[in-house]
Formats: structure tokens, C-alpha cells, sequence
């Protein structure tokens, strides 16, 4: 298997039985409110609100150190926020961290995998680490997580034996064990080639229909394709929240055209520029006497058959003109460039990322992992059931 992509896999069969409340879709299970966090000195995250209903998939979006990681691991209980309130399917994780976090999946981007045990095996200790009482129910909760994220081809196999994209998908399917209304995914993508990235985007999209899902990215055509509202992280503080398409539109309101034709460059340029409501024309591409660029339009004109009439005045053929839609790419860029006008950022230490625990606060994070941790399978005291040693540790320590 090693070889192997996770799209060999049959896609996820139907679900049945679920227990699911279908009177749940469009309520609130992911909910941040004026989330703060910081590491001694460190302000990580600053006054972050978001939440996320049953249904939808919201992408965290957002460069490498700008706090996405820190937010979910405050939402799933690993830190306890220095300020604001986290809460999973209305339960506080702070007053109430064991009921909070059996609603709870959350999948880090480098889950802790015990390469030893079988793929059924782990999700077995998943289960009786999620408080799933009983053998039976057990049972049935590793077949529905095997099910939905396909698996369960390979479900005896030991992990060490799986490539990438599988151990991936079992990361997911340790989430998915008590299907619980909330998931949380950290850059579920990551590592991944183009045709495993677009099989995992593809069983995000099949998880919205059962549960509330936050999946954090820096991949701006990931989020756009695959989630239904967008959440963009910088230095630690939501810049903006809307549907992807919204919010490509509202940052970058100008409207742009592609105009080709036979013509002289410098002379389209200038003859297209001197149009009124024509903010700027760039020369794009000029080969064999065609000449494309793109003109920018001041917001709220339409001037494109006036475009068109310069051109044929001009006796030049006009080849093509296509008004060009916002990417969420450009809206992003555009929000991030504002924002460095802003607060000066606070370097990290060397070798230590942008928004890492700072060295002096490592103790007190690990302590909070620990404490907020507990009852849960990412818990610092949780072992295996092999060998002992810690779940979230490295082979041979305890």
C-alpha cells in the first residue's frame, strides 16, 4: 500500500443509522467568542470570534504563524484561553472539558499514530479513550469511521505499513470514532500529491453533511473550493469572515477585463487607458501581432462596449473580452498588504515559528495540554494499549 493512493479506495458509502439529530442542521456546534491567548509575553491569538454551523465546512484561512493552529487547539481544549469563551455544541471546554470533548473531533496535523497497531485496533482504544461504552457500540462506532473515510479495505493492516495518504485518512477516521457533531482539521492536506489532496478535499465536503467542520489552511485554492464561508487569520487576529466568492468580491471591488486584439501594444494600451472610468491597463502578453492585457475598471461602471468601439475604430480586430471575477487569492493578498500597515510584528525567537509557544511558556503549555487534555484521545496522559507509552509521544518514551 505504500504505493497506493487513497483514491484507490471506494468513495465512503451512505451513511446509515446515523444518530444524528437531523433537527440539528444550521444550529451553532463550533463557537468562539473573543478568543485570547497568550504564552507568557506572547499575545498568540488576540480576540478571535468565529463558529461554524452543522452543515458547513468554514475554512481557517491564513500564512504560515498566524495563530490557525493555536485557535483549534484552544477550541478542542489542549490550551485553556487566557481570555473569551470556546465552546463545542454549547458546552464550554473549560467548565465542561470531558462532555465538551466527547462532542469533539479533532484531527492535528501530524496526528500521533502508533505505527505498530492495526488501523481498527487504533480506532478500538479511540473509541474506549472517547468513553463509547460497551463492546458492541464500540463496534459499530470503528465500522462507521472506517466506512466513511474508506478504510475499511485496509482496516487490519498495521499503520507502519501505510503510505502517506491513508495514515492521513486515519488521522480523519480517529476524529470521525463517536461521530461527534464538531471536527476540527488542521491543514488535513498537508504532505499530500495533487490527486490524494483532491480525494481528502472530497471526503471534507462529505463530513459537512453530518457535522460542523473547521478545517484550517494556508492553501487559498483549497479553501476556495472546498469550503462554504472563509475565516482569514493574520498575526493572530480575524481580518475578515464571508463566503468566498463575497469576499473576493467586496476586497477587490474593481472590475477587470481581458481585452485581445490586433494591435500595436503601446497603442492599445493608451488608446484603452484614455476611456473614461479606466483606472490602469496592463500589457499582459504580445506575440504574432495580438496583443492581450488587462484593463481595470473603476467600481460601479460598465465600459466595455466603449472598449470595444476604441478598438474598432481603430480598424484593429477585436479577438476576445472577458470581464475577469475576483479570486480569493487577490482579496487575501489585498487584506494581508493592508495589514502590514499596521502593529509592528513581534519576531519570534530564532528557529521558533511566529506564533509557537514562546521557550519560557513550553512548561506552561505543556501543563495546560495535560490538564485541558484529559478524557480525550489527544489527552498527554492517554497510553497505549501495547506498550504504554504516551499517545502523543515518540516510540519508547514514557
Amino acid at each position: 500500500l505504500d504505493e497506493d493512493h487513497p483514491s484507490a479506495v471506494p468513495p465512503p458509502a451512505s451513511r446509515r443509522g446515523s444518530r444524528a439529530d437531523p433537527r440539528a442542521a444550521g444550529r451553532r456546534v463550533i463557537r468562539a467568542e473573543h478568543l485570547t491567548k497568550r504564552f507568557g509575553r506572547r499575545t498568540a491569538i488576540e480576540d478571535v470570534s468565529l463558529d461554524v454551523e452543522r452543515g458547513q465546512v468554514v475554512g481557517f484561512l491564513g500564512p504560515n504563524g498566524a495563530g490557525k493552529t493555536t485557535t483549534l487547539r484552544v477550541l478542542a481544549g489542549v490550551f485553556a484561553p487566557t481570555a473569551g469563551r470556546a465552546l463545542i455544541d454549547d458546552l464550554d471546554v473549560v467548565r465542561a472539558p470531558l462532555a465538551a470533548r466527547r462532542r469533539l473531533g479533532y484531527a492535528p496535523e501530524r496526528a500521533a499514530l502508533h505505527l505498530e497497531m492495526t488501523v481498527d485496533g487504533l480506532l478500538t482504544f479511540a473509541a474506549a479513550m472517547k468513553d463509547v461504552r460497551g463492546r458492541r457500540a464500540r463496534r459499530e462506532a470503528v465500522g462507521t469511521a472506517l466506512e466513511r473515510t474508506g478504510l475499511a479495505p485496509i482496516a487490519t493492516r498495521r499503520i507502519g505499513t501505510l503510505s502517506k495518504g491513508y495514515r492521513q485518512r486515519v488521522g480523519l477516521a480517529l476524529a470521525l470514532v463517536g461521530e461527534p457533531p464538531a471536527l476540527l482539521l488542521d491543514e488535513p492536506t498537508a504532505g499530500l500529491d495533487p490527486e490524494q489532496g483532491a480525494e481528502t478535499r472530497r471526503l471534507v465536503r462529505l463530513l459537512a453533511s453530518e457535522h460542523a467542520v473547521l478545517v484550517s489552511s494556508h492553501a487559498l485554492a483549497e479553501v476556495e473550493t472546498m469550503c462554504d464561508r472563509v475565516v482569514i487569520l493574520h498575526r493572530g487576529r480575524v481580518l475578515a469572515a464571508d463566503r468566498p466568492a463575497s469576499l473576493a468580491k467586496r476586497l477587490r471591488p474593481a472590475t477587470r477585463v481581458d481585452v485581445e486584439a490586433s494591435a500595436p501594444p503601446e497603442a492599445l494600451a493608451a488608446t484603452l487607458g484614455a476611456v473614461p472610468n479606466v483606472r490602469r491597463v496592463d500589457l499582459v502578453a504580445v506575440a504574432n501581432g495580438t496583443t492581450r492585457c488587462r484593463v481595470e475598471i473603476e467600481p460601479g461602471h460598465d465600459v466595455r462596449a466603449e472598449l470595444a468601439t476604441r478598438i474598432t475604430t481603430h480598424n484593429w480586430g477585436l479577438l476576445t473580452l472577458t470581464t475577469v471575477e475576483p479570486s480569493l487569492e487577490e482579496a487575501f493578498l489585498a487584506l494581508v498588504a493592508a495589514n502590514e500597515h499596521g502593529a509592528p510584528e513581534q519576531r519570534p525567537r530564532s528557529g521558533q515559528a511566529p506564533n509557537d509557544p514562546p521557550n519560557e511558556s513550553e512548561a506552561e503549555a505543556g501543563r495546560e495540554s495535560g490538564q485541558a487534555g484529559r478524557g480525550g484521545l489527544g489527552a498527554s496522559e492517554a497510553r497505549s494499549p501495547r506498550s504504554g507509552r504516551a499517545l502523543d509521544g515518540p516510540p519508547g518514551k514514557k
